[in-house]
């Protein structure tokens, strides 16, 4: 219930504060008295609109209330609380922009109730952004959480490690994360111990882990996207997970990039995302049973790194110009069928689509590398090749598509038909280039 004389009142109190008791422009000192007060007297349920102006925090918000900026309401807090703190169930705040300024670890906004909505809330901050603890059925919507910087940092970069999290959540259940933009946070969206939460449409860049969710179960991460970030989306000590329709760019900033980490994950799906331009497009390691389908793994520097990972099922993905398609150690009893790898050349008899032979994954390389570390620097060098072309020991235990497709799908394709083509064209001048060069030492040496 709105009281429209009351707010009559409030904002001819308010909107003149900073003109007339706060000369050349100052902040008003008292917004969080007002603010507070207002809280504290209205009734459960009430909405209470903040007119544009800069308030000062912290807030307790205590009972059930709808808190609505009008225009630019910003709340600025400089205390060493959270700017607002969230006790009672069913509480809504949205359109409203939060500076916060605090250094001692507290976040922006705490969340400590059930069926809490933040909606179009702007937070920058040298914390952490929105946490939630014990807070189930959230609701955390088209809200922006960026780090905010100060003076002292201008003259050196803040390392992630002492940033927080943008968004925060502790034994928090059900809750749903949609439509948020994230930059420049430790973690973009960090989920602990919370369950059946969906986590969709929202962009993080610059950050850790884009997505980080540890330890909960029926977690659905859906058409989000990330750039910049050192992973995209970190996976760990989940089961009954949902990855799909992501979008995973340019993770490649550090020696541990990967568009998508998987650590400890069971009975999983992982289908329909673009991992682009990483340092590893997909890191497996420590999984079981999984499903990994129709994703596209496109210009990574290693397409999909598998590591002590069984009974994991991958079909219909698409490796295109990665520098190395795969490396698999210690993992046995994969699945692997029908994926579309573009530097292997098979042979299809049967014409049904699928080569007749299987794509090996040589863990060769890998192993070298993993003893010698130096040998990096002959990464696809004449010799590693030919000591790779020797190395057929144990083929039995190698991760192996069993029927690679020897074309890429007409509907996966950017340049449709032009596979066939770039191969035929690359043959025909292969076999000029060596029938030129034949000639050329044969005149010479006639010469001679």
């Amino acid at each position: 219930m709105r009281t429209t004389l009351i707010w009559s009142v409030v904002c001819l109190l308010l909107l003149p504060m900073s003109a007339a008791a706060a000369p050349g422009g100052a902040e008003p000192t008292s917004g969080y008295e007002r603010v507070q007060t207002l809280i504290d007297a209205a009734k459960p349920g009430e909405t209470l609109e903040l007119p544009a102006g800069t308030y000062r925090g912290p807030l307790v918000v205590d009972k059930p209330l709808h808190i609505r900026g009008m225009g630019t309401a910003r709340i600025v807090n400089d205390a060493s609380e959270p700017a607002v703190v969230i006790h009672a169930d069913r509480v809504t705040l949205e359109g409203v922009e939060i500076d916060h300024n605090s250094q001692t670890g507290e976040a922006a906004i705490i969340v400590e109730a059930d069926e809490t909505t933040l909606s179009r809330v702007a937070i920058r901050t040298r914390s952490h952004g929105i946490q939630l603890r014990e807070a189930d059925r959230g609701i955390i919507e088209h809200s922006q959480i960026a780090w905010l910087g100060a003076e002292a940092d201008r003259d050196r970069e803040v390392p992630l490690s002492q940033k927080g999290n943008g968004i925060d959540l502790f034994d928090s259940h059900r809750s749903r994360i949609a439509g948020n933009e994230i930059s420049g946070m430790n973690d973009g969206i960090y989920l602990e111990s919370s369950h059946d939460a969906l986590v969709e449409d929202n962009k993080v860049e610059r950050s850790r882990y884009g997505i980080h969710c540890m330890y909960t179960n029926g977690t659905k991460v859906i058409g989000n996207e990330g750039r910049f970030n050192v992973t995209g989306a970190m996976i760990m000590g989940v089961q009954d997970a949902e990855v799909t329709d992501n979008v995973f760019r340019m993770q490649s900033e550090n020696v541990n990039s990967q568009g998508i980490l998987l650590f400890d994950v069971q009975t999983s799906r992982i289908y329909r995302n673009v991992v682009e331009g990483n340092r590893v497009g997909l890191y497996i390691e420590q999984s079981l049973r999984n499903e990994l389908t129709d994703n596209d793994v496109l210009r990574n520097f290693i397409g999909i790194q598998l590591l002590e990972s069984e009974g994991n099922r991958f079909a219909n993905n698409r490796f295109i110009a990665n520098v190395i398609e795969a490396e698999a150690t210690e993992s046995m009893d994969n699945r692997l069928t029908g994926n579309y790898w573009d530097s292997f050349r098979g042979i299809d008899l049967d014409r049904d689509g699928m080569s007749d032979i299987p794509y090996a994954i040589n863990p060769f390389f890998q192993q070298l590398v993993d003893r010698k570390p130096a040998f990096q620097l002959f990464f696809q060098s004449p010799g590693i090749r030919f000591l790779e072309s020797l190395f057929v020991a144990d083929q039995s235990v190698w991760a192996a598509d069993s029927s690679p497709l020897m074309r890429l799908p007409a509907e996966a394709d950017p340049n449709p038909g032009s596979g066939d083509s770039d191969y035929w064209w690359s043959l025909f001048f292969g076999i000029f280039l060596l029938a030129s060069s034949i000639a050329t030492i044969y005149l010479v040496g006639v010469k001679k």
